[in-house]
């Protein structure tokens, strides 16, 4: 029997010396390039255990501001890593018929405005709103947010370092190919030291006393041993959840979506530098323009709607020639008990689901490799430090849970059983407690750990027509004809600055990051 042992790179006694990566993909080539940067010692080493027979759910990926700071600390040349993966930028996501059918709002990334003397933009925006008529009076708050006006107008241009105000509060994310991007960090793991193997997992192999993994056996009976191992497995959760039986929390019922239909078709014009989600009588679209093609998917409730009118409703709402099969993926939304458990860490869809709405899988998989680095374990693998990880990422998961659920709950649509059922459904008590802040005076409350900030949450409830009955009354101290001044200097400064930007087209091919061409080529 063949082994792959590690070959000097067992660690110490009290070092991880052997860190085993199972299944590829988005989720296991982060993992990888993250790790071997900053882990692969000479003392460690990093493998991944993946199989070309085992594919992979990656579709067009719309992501969200971090991952610039992820990319950074692997220091990726960003207009390379344009160019390999497709990339178009995304300055938010547009949400079609939400609150109502025919209802339109965007959800920028970046701020509305600036908080004057303490106070938050938003209530000086809502008292102005409120003196003018209420809902639909005054001016859109999205005029105030330098990347919502980008957007509106489809343009964009990144800015740099010396970036001046408004177009430095200019925020954005990507859109890219998952499967290029995975293709992309497997070249920096690799040339990081990283290893692959090449295999089907056949059997798990634990220690009969502590019941941590050993080794993953391959087919043809190679074992790949390791003090640590990653469950980058997908929604099989081979290590977390087959072998482990971590647990999961179910979320269906306020998250009843369980599939979605995925399609490309051709570009009909210049990429949005935005992602676009389209919500229909039993579920909604996404849209997620790249370079090279459009991203199209419809996620639906299987319980509400058969898949055949979920694709129906899907083809007759693309733009452009479809350019495959369309395919189905079938999920759970929920997320593991624990994400760590023994010596496992799942990363990606084996930790957790959340539907796509907000763009966050990649952000998940992110947050569990810097937690994990900021956590690293020694041997033994400390209790404590493996409660801390499943502590933050529990907070994480659980109040992008709420966040996503909010979008369901915040709607007026009657015309399906679908919009009926989560329109009157009870939600968590978290999620609760901040609607009824909301609606009192307008409040949002955020800690500074959440991944969504006031901003977020502001667009959300204010674009499906969740309007306080008041504003907060310290938002009275400051003079109305003085802030009205400044809110006019604010919107019209956002409106030149995006006046002067290109379209993103323009600004890819200024870059050298346009790849459109080269692959007609």
């Amino acid at each position: 029997m063949n082994r792959a042992d590690g070959r000097g790179s067992r660690g110490s006694d009290t070092e991880i010396g052997r860190v085993v990566i199972v299944g590829g993909g988005t989720a296991g080539w982060m993992a990888a390039a993250a790790f071997s940067r900053f882990l692969n010692n000479g003392r460690r080493r990093i493998t991944v255990v993946e199989s070309d027979a085992i594919g992979t759910v990656g579709v067009g990926e719309a992501t969200i501001p971090p991952i610039l700071a992820f990319n950074n600390i692997l220091d990726i040349n960003e207009n390379e890593f344009l160019r390999v993966t497709r990339v178009t930028f995304k300055a938010g996501i547009e949400f079609v018929n939400w609150g109502r059918v025919g209802d339109r709002y965007f959800h920028p990334f970046g701020f509305y405005g600036h908080d004057l003397h303490g106070i938050a933009f938003h209530q000086l925006w809502l008292r102005e709103a409120m003196r003018a008529g209420g809902p639909g009076a005054g001016s859109d708050i999205a005029h105030y947010c330098m990347s919502a006006q980008a957007a509106a107008l489809r343009r964009f241009a990144r800015p740099g370092p010396t970036a001046k105000p408004p177009l430095n509060q200019l925020l954005y994310a990507f859109h890219f190919d998952a499967s290029l991007y995975a293709q992309f960090l497997r070249k920096i793991a690799e040339r990081q030291g990283a290893e692959r193997r090449e295999g089907r997992i056949v059997k798990v192999h634990r220690d009969g006393t502590s019941g941590d993994v050993l080794a993953v056996e391959l087919e043809g009976g190679e074992r790949v041993e390791g003090d640590l191992f990653i469950d980058c497995s997908g929604f099989r959760a081979l290590l977390i959840e087959q072998e482990l039986k971590a647990g999961w929390h179910d979320w269906s019922h306020w998250l009843p979506c369980d599939a979605a239909i995925a399609v490309p078709t051709a570009l009909t014009g210049p990429p949005d530098p935005f992602t676009r989600a389209t919500a229909h009588e039993a579920g909604w679209q996404w849209r997620i323009p790249l370079q090279h093609r459009m991203g199209n998917g419809m996620v639906f409730a299987s319980r509400f709607g058969d898949e055949d009118a979920a694709r129906a409703v899907l083809l007759a709402n693309l733009e452009g020639e479809v350019l495959a099969e369309p395919r189905t993926i079938r999920f759970a939304t929920g997320r593991r008990k624990a994400s760590w458990s023994h010596n496992v860490v799942a990363l990606g869809l084996s930790a957790g689901f959340v539907e796509p709405l907000e763009s966050t899988s990649i952000h998940l998989i992110q947050n569990g490799i810097q937690r994990l680095l900021a956590l690293f374990p020694g041997k033994p693998i400390s209790p404590l430090e493996r409660d801390e990880y499943n502590r933050g990422m529990g907070e994480l998961y659980d109040d992008l849970r709420d966040f996503v659920i909010l979008h369901y709950k915040a709607t007026q649509r009657d015309d399906s059983e679908l919009w009926r059922y989560v329109r009157d459904m009870e939600v968590p008590d978290s999620l609760a407690r901040k609607m009824e802040l909301w609606r009192l005076h307008g409040r949002v409350f955020r800690e500074g750990h959440e991944l969504f900030g006031t901003v977020s949450w502001v667009a959300v409830m204010l674009g499906q027509n969740l309007w306080p009955e008041a504003y907060d009354t310290i938002a009275d101290s400051l003079d109305e004809a003085k802030v009205a001044e400044a809110m006019a200097r604010m919107r019209e400064d956002y409106r030149k600055a995006a006046e002067a930007l290109p379209d993103q087209e323009q600004f890819l091919r200024m870059a050298g990051a346009w790849a459109a061409e080269e692959m007609a080529a």
